[in-house]
């Protein structure tokens, strides 16, 4: 069984006897030369009095052991609290002897929740595709994908119709699906007809509307108390909104097997045993409130868990605020050929392997900043050149530049290996991992590689069985991960040389070292494929 922190905080915590949890993970550099987790004082006094930490609790703390539990050095106190050191060497050789473990999502026991994903944005065309709709289709698609890691069924809705669209989706490396044909209307136009209210004062109805339903009693009876807005009282049905409900209910009713997963439904696969989660921009959310309304109304198959996960208003400075998604892209692709160009002395865009380069950097950059911030949260927009540098470390620029160093080093010693400089790779199991002593080492290991199967779970949680309508959702986590990764990595990597001189006695430091840097690899990949992107060998 891997090792995790979560087990091991669990442990450490369930040694202190009952009451909450104390323990927590340290992540700075300048803690971690001292300690790996601590228990600070004044909880420890919130505990146990003024009275010292009893010497029995210490000792079982040493000598923890479970499954998951990382090895204990030494715990001992200190000013700050209870400090706490792992044996370093064990968990080295517990982790990279099994980086396979710790580079993919951690598979539930149990199947999850089936979800419906539904993004409205992709009702219509790119050209009418605004910054914070942009922002609901990609925080829908990295949710996708971090729920079928971890096994969970998912539909997305709605199919894409338009074909520039789906080129457009194609561009921004989106997975979602397309479709030709809209889903049956007639049941649900029936039912329509037969709620619809008098029209009043002859009301123009404008085309394809069929009339206004009245809405007050649902929200009266069970919108107010969940967040639904209260000045909703009725919702124009048109022959558009009809056909999205369809589709909504088609993907509830029809729950066909996932092909890529080879999962089929469940047994109880009925509209109580899924849960849909419409991904809207905080402009579309009113009409989404409508649509969800008007569902329960029309249709008494209508799932009861239906959530709105409401992404935050994008801000562009010094910019109008009129500025589509493709416009977007288009400036994004510009200034990163530029600033090839720049940096090789050269105009690549004649090269076909280097325009894909460049389309993934456009990406890169699009997703890091669209994603890297809560997205309930505002979002401003820098547009300036400086957001595609390298040099930046909070960019996906920076993030694939150093994905590329990675891809470099092990090609370097690939090619050097052939020459007969290096030997070939020894087994994992003969390396000696207490060779690895640098801080920086353990900063890759602790912070990045033990700790990536729970990040990948956090980024896939979402709260099922919260009350009211809206939901939260942590999709910001795995771009700040990576970027922290990517900065822990350039810091070792600059200062660190890793494929030393070809002399026997430095190759067993120096394939511990690569045998580490192959797990920190194996995690940034895991990680940009949750965000549809590919590692790239060279920038």
């Amino acid at each position: 069984m891997r090792l995790g922190v979560e087990e091991t905080l669990g442990a450490l915590n369930a040694a202190l006897g009952p009451g909450g949890p104390v323990w927590f993970k340290e992540t700075r550099a300048r803690h971690l030369r001292v300690r790996d987790f601590l228990a600070p004082r004044r909880a420890l006094q919130a505990r146990f009095g003024d009275d010292q930490v009893p010497e029995r609790v210490v000792h079982a703390i040493v000598g923890l052991q479970g499954p998951g539990v990382a090895p204990v050095l030494s715990c001992a106190p200190t000013p700050a609290g209870l400090a706490l050191q792992l044996r370093r060497s064990a968990v080295f050789e517990r982790v990279l002897g099994a980086v396979a473990a710790y580079a993919a999502p951690t598979v539930p026991a149990a199947p999850g929740p089936r979800v419906v994903l539904h993004c409205p944005a992709l009702h219509g065309s790119p050209c009418d595709l605004r910054l914070s709709q942009l922002r609901a289709v990609l925080v829908a698609d990295h949710l996708a994908r971090a729920l079928h890691a971890h096994r969970v069924s998912v539909r997305l809705v709605p199919a894409v119709r338009d074909p520039h669209m789906a080129t457009f989706l194609q561009q921004l490396r989106v997975d979602w699906p397309a479709a030709s044909e809209r889903a049956a209307t007639e049941a649900l136009r029936s039912h329509a007809l037969a709620e619809l209210t008098p029209a009043r004062n002859a009301e123009a109805l404008p085309p394809g509307a069929l009339g206004r339903v009245c809405l007050k009693e649902l929200v009266d009876e069970r919108g107010r108390t969940t967040g639904y807005d209260p000045t909703l009282d009725s919702c124009l049905v048109t022959e558009d909104l009809l056909a999205v409900l369809a589709e909504l209910q088609q993907a509830v009713q029809d729950w066909a097997e996932d092909s890529s997963l080879g999962l089929a439904a469940a047994p109880d696969a009925g509209a109580d045993s899924c849960m849909v989660v419409h991904v809207v921009s905080c402009e579309e959310e009113f009409q989404q409130q409508k649509l969800d309304l008007l569902w329960w109304k029309l249709d008494d198959q209508a799932p009861l868990r239906q959530k709105h996960l409401v992404c935050g208003p994008v801000k562009v400075a010094g910019a109008p605020g009129t500025l589509t998604a493709p416009e977007y892209y288009e400036l994004r692709h510009a200034q990163v050929c530029k600033a090839s160009a720049l940096k090789h002395g050269r105009d690549l865009a004649q090269d076909s392997a280097w325009m894909e380069i460049f389309r993934v950097l456009s990406v890169a950059t699009i997703k890091f900043e669209m994603l890297s911030t809560a997205p309930q949260s505002q979002l401003l927009l820098a547009l300036a050149d400086s957001s595609i540098s390298t040099k930046g470390t909070k960019s996906g620029t920076f993030v694939m530049y150093n994905c590329a160093r990675l891809a470099t080093l092990f090609e370097s010693y690939k090619c050097s290996m052939e020459q007969g400089l290096y030997p070939t790779f020894p087994p994992v199991s003969t390396l000696d991992f207490s060779l690895l002593h640098d801080e920086g080492e353990w900063l890759l290991l602790f912070n990045s590689v033990l700790p990536f199967p729970d990040l990948l779970s956090q980024a896939a949680a979402l709260p099922c069985t919260a009350p009211g309508l809206h939901i939260t959702a942590r999709t910001e986590m795995v771009c700040k991960f990576l970027v922290q990764l990517s900065m822990d990595f350039s810091s070792y990597y600059n200062r660190v040389h890793i494929l030393g001189e070809p002399r026997p006695h430095l190759f067993g430091q120096m394939f511990a070292r690569l045998q580490l840097l192959r797990a920190v690899r194996e995690v940034l990949h895991t990680g940009l494929a949750m965000l549809g992107l590919p590692p790239l060998s060279h920038i």
